[in-house]
């Protein structure tokens, strides 16, 4: 069946979503709006949340430019000593096979709002100034940039464990959904078990995979 930019097998099944999240098709919806409000209230936190002209999360198909997004985190900020970013692109082989291309798939709005409160929950759990995720949709090609976490605080150690925190919720929790275009056929990706321990150290269960 067609699916996007390239052919999914019609026996090929598409990964779970994440609860509270319906399937249909090429549709995603919530199975109630209350799982929205429960994105938006995890990690409640007082003003220490830096203000940004950006927006703390983008999500787009568009690229981004590395330079630009760390001088943005950290400008004007005299308080800052360190900032610390991940950035992931699209490598050309996985799980034994070549990787032509990658689509990468999201619920709008719900994706925004789950990412936005683990932010929250970043500078509830550690030391930080401010952060910002970017995360690309769409027909992604090997070489190309996916993701950026970046965070600035006073001191490295704090920033390290924030961008840790946050990059090992995107992998497992964050309604994305990624397909690979491979010589033999078009798959979805589903979570790691290793992702799911990763997170799991923070005190968040997983079980995606």
């Amino acid at each position: 069946m067609s699916n996007g930019f390239f052919d999914v097998p019609a026996h090929a099944a598409r990964p779970a979503a994440p609860e509270g999240v319906r399937v249909a098709g090429n549709r995603v919806q919530p199975v109630m709006p209350e799982i929205l409000a429960g994105y938006a209230g995890l990690g409640q936190t007082s003003g220490k949340i830096a203000t940004m002209s950006s927006p703390r999360v983008l999500i787009s198909p568009d690229d981004f430019n590395l330079a630009n997004e760390i001088a943005a985190l950290r400008a004007g900020d005299k308080r800052v000593g360190a900032v610390c970013s991940f950035l992931g692109t699209v490598r050309d082989r996985n799980d034994g096979s070549d990787v032509r291309a990658m689509e990468l798939e999201h619920y709008p709005g719900m994706t925004e709002k789950s990412i936005e409160a683990m932010i929250d929950e970043a500078h509830k759990r550690f030391d930080i100034y401010a952060a910002r995720v970017i995360h690309r949709v769409g027909l992604l090609q090997p070489l190309d940039q996916i993701v950026l976490v970046a965070v600035s605080s006073a001191h490295r150690g704090e920033s390290f464990r924030a961008c840790e925190f946050l990059m090992d919720y995107l992998k497992t929790q964050a309604p994305f959904w990624k397909k690979e275009d491979t010589p033999e056929g078009a798959r979805w990706v589903d979570a790691r078990v290793s992702d799911d321990a990763a997170l799991a150290r923070w005190g968040i269960q997983a079980s995606n995979s």
